[in-house]
């Protein structure tokens, strides 16, 4: 029994064996994105790029797609078109393909915010399992992100977000039933999961502050006691 359970996992290993090409994906996104940095903060933005990587990779997907998902960001943020040609001949077809279904705009300046993400979930009804995973990654880390954020600095975080409070809400809400409209993933339950508590947060705060204000405004209105 040893023996053949060893043997499982070192096929396992194989499987998920990284070569040199995604060492090179890596220096490449990390060149590329120098001196950007998450939003409103000094991380830089290359531990997105991994964390992506590292959901696509611990829920099966394999080389490529961990390529793509260290790249998903490079032709949005750092080049359009010729970028997303640089990436096919550096790295193939199919990682180029998966990056291009990740990327809501090429034009500078960019179409408006509401409007570029609602043609990005509309093109991503026909997306590929595999650019839908990567997608998926990506936003499920955006989720988490932002929930740490909120629980640190509470409801000013949405002026981080073109689409404010209720826009963002409505972003990744709408993205989580599109990838629920498929087979279940680790991923897209997880994502599921940080999408309700998202939601459940920022629900119980605007509750606590319309019962404080409704406090204030009925103390305001008082007849006052006659002394």
């Amino acid at each position: 029994m040893k023996r053949k359970a060893a043997k499982n996992v070192s096929k396992v290993k194989l499987a998920k064996n990284l070569g040199p090409r995604f060492l090179q994906a890596f220096v490449f996104a990390a060149e590329k994105h120098k001196g950007q940095t998450r939003k409103a903060s000094t991380i830089p933005y290359v531990a997105h790029l991994m964390g992506v990587a590292s959901l696509v990779l611990e829920a099966g997907g394999d080389e490529d797609l961990a390529i793509a998902a260290l790249l998903h960001d490079v032709v949005e943020d750092c080049g359009g078109v010729p970028m997303l040609k640089e990436v096919r001949r550096r790295f193939g077809g199919r990682v180029a393909k998966v990056v291009d279904g990740c990327t809501d705009s090429y034009a500078e300046p960019k179409a408006p915010w509401r409007e570029r993400k609602e043609k990005y979930i509309a093109r991503l009804k026909e997306e590929d399992a595999g650019t839908r995973l990567v997608s998926a990654a990506d936003k499920l880390n955006n989720v988490r992100s932002i929930l740490s954020d909120y629980r640190a600095i509470g409801e000013s975080i949405w002026s981080r977000f073109s689409g404010g409070r209720a826009g963002t809400l409505w972003y990744y809400r709408t993205l989580r039933d599109e990838f629920l409209r498929h087979k279940a993933n680790r991923i897209t339950r997880d994502l599921d999961l940080a999408v309700r508590e998202l939601e459940s947060l920022t629900a119980e705060d605007m509750s606590v502050r319309d019962t404080t204000k409704q406090r204030t405004t009925a103390g305001k209105t008082a007849d006052p006691v006659e002394s």
